[in-house]
């Protein structure tokens, strides 16, 4: 709830706030909440704004500071309330990986298995995908719903996914923008309030977090994505949420495509109980951690809820959830049924293993920019993007392979880009070494953070 602020907040000013934070003197949660309202309605400059930043940036911010913050910009716009629809409100996010078409497999699994989900989420922007953009590849799907038309669907399919309210937590849409040109991106309060108001004025009541760790996350070390992942969840906590983080590896493509076509073929795959070994259990994992943080779940066991997820492939009751969601959001079934109707590039060339040995590297980062290099991402919002074209990684990190075995597989609509991509794949995306390599566990750590009222 947002708090009652008290008439004193009309005595405050903007340089007295920056001073503070550049001094490393706490804000006053009356300081956080008139700085982001002020923000929000155009009267305080961006030139001011950006020098805060820059001190949280340098000095950080206090646990009580951080949760503010985010409460504030949660509050700053709409605040979605769909206790109407869905009884409890369970969302999930992911920090940004590349070949991440989770939330594809993981929320039909659990709005079959009886937790109903009801979900907004973005579009892609740099090296990582947006779940928008890969269900916009079905022809006629419709993400942009009214208020009306995505409770209607979450009522009759207990499953919708949505692209963002134009209202949801608009000061962090500034915010963001503003970060993004003054070097103010890597402040781990700055990322998680973010994020976390997003989840907070979206209605979710208990939130998973997925929190990428390696080459091809926004956090490199596992250090950096602890401190993101216990950052969140004790937001979280304090906000009266139950919050589960789960680390996972993102130094190689989760599954094997990377690409909104590719993406949502796999996912296709996946629900029909033929996807990689890696992206299923990453699957079962989130979806399990969702169903047990719901109290209307038939299942409060983490290992009962992963074998009743799996039980949602194997019978085929996910898959039909997900077709369902495709129809009622305009969405053509047909290529549901048959993923060879999905779009499909023009052009395809592979890459083979030079020599002999065992996989030692591969760089999701580089991958994800070779992508976006393919016409399949955007580097500014609004850029237009090809669902057809991406990237099969045929290969994980440990594997042993013979020279001539088929790496990668690429998928292009242009000459020119495809001849780029595999001269790039082929120079800077992966290592061959002599010896044995041991892979990192896909799942490195869980935090789990419950407030007291659960």
């Amino acid at each position: 709830m947002k708090p009652q602020l008290p008439e004193s907040m009309k005595t405050l000013n903007v340089i007295e706030i920056l001073v503070r934070k550049r001094d490393k003197i706490e804000l006053s949660t009356e300081q956080i909440y008139w700085l982001i309202e002020r923000y929000t309605a155009d009267k305080v400059p961006d030139y001011q704004m950006a020098a805060w930043l820059m001190a949280v940036q340098l000095n950080g911010m206090t646990r009580r500071e951080t949760v503010d913050l985010t409460l504030a910009m949660a509050h700053s716009g709409d605040m979605i309330d769909l206790s109407d629809v869905v009884p409890f409100a369970v969302d999930k996010h992911s920090t940004g990986g590349v070949g991440d078409k989770t939330s594809l497999v993981v929320l039909p699994i659990v709005a079959t298995c009886g937790v109903p989900v009801a979900k907004m989420s973005g579009r892609s922007l740099g090296h990582t995908g947006g779940t928008i953009d890969k269900l916009e590849s079905i022809r006629g799907f419709r993400a942009e719903l009214t208020p009306e038309q995505f409770k209607n669907i979450a009522r009759k399919n207990q499953l919708v996914i949505a692209s963002q309210s134009g209202n949801l937590a608009p000061a962090d849409k500034k915010l963001y923008a503003l970060r993004d040109v003054t070097a103010t991106v890597p402040s781990i309060p700055l990322i998680a309030s973010s994020i976390m108001s997003k989840k907070l004025a979206g209605g979710a009541q208990a939130i998973v977090l997925d929190v990428k760790c390696g080459e091809g996350a926004f956090m490199r070390t596992i250090d950096e994505a602890h401190q993101l992942a216990r950052t969140m969840v004790d937001i979280g906590v304090d906000a009266g949420r139950r919050v589960t983080a789960v680390i996972t590896d993102m130094n190689q493509p989760l599954g094997i495509t990377a690409g909104n076509a590719l993406e949502v073929r796999e996912a296709i795959e996946t629900l029909r109980g033929e996807g990689p070994s890696d992206f299923v259990e990453l699957c079962l994992t989130i979806a399990a951690h969702m169903l047990i943080a719901s109290p209307h779940s038939p299942v409060q066991n983490f290992e009962e809820a992963k074998t009743i997820a799996q039980q949602a492939i194997t019978d085929g009751t996910a898959f039909n959830k997900f077709r369902e969601m495709v129809r009622l959001q305009g969405g053509d079934p047909n290529q549901i049924d048959d993923p060879t109707l999905l779009p499909q590039a023009r052009l395809q060339d592979t890459i083979a293993a030079p020599k002999s040995g065992y996989i030692a590297k591969i760089d999701a980062r580089q991958i994800g920019r070779a992508v976006v290099d393919l016409g399949g991402g955007r580097e500014k919002k609004g850029d237009p993007i090809d669902h057809a074209v991406g990237i099969e990684t045929l290969v994980k990190i440990g594997d042993k392979v013979e020279v001539g075995d088929l790496l990668f597989r690429v998928h292009a609509n242009d000459e020119d880009r495809l001849a780029m991509a595999t001269g790039w794949l082929e120079q800077h995306v992966f290592e061959i070494s002599d010896h044995p390599v041991e892979p990192q566990p896909l799942i490195i750590d869980t935090i789990i953070g419950k407030p007291q009222s659960f």
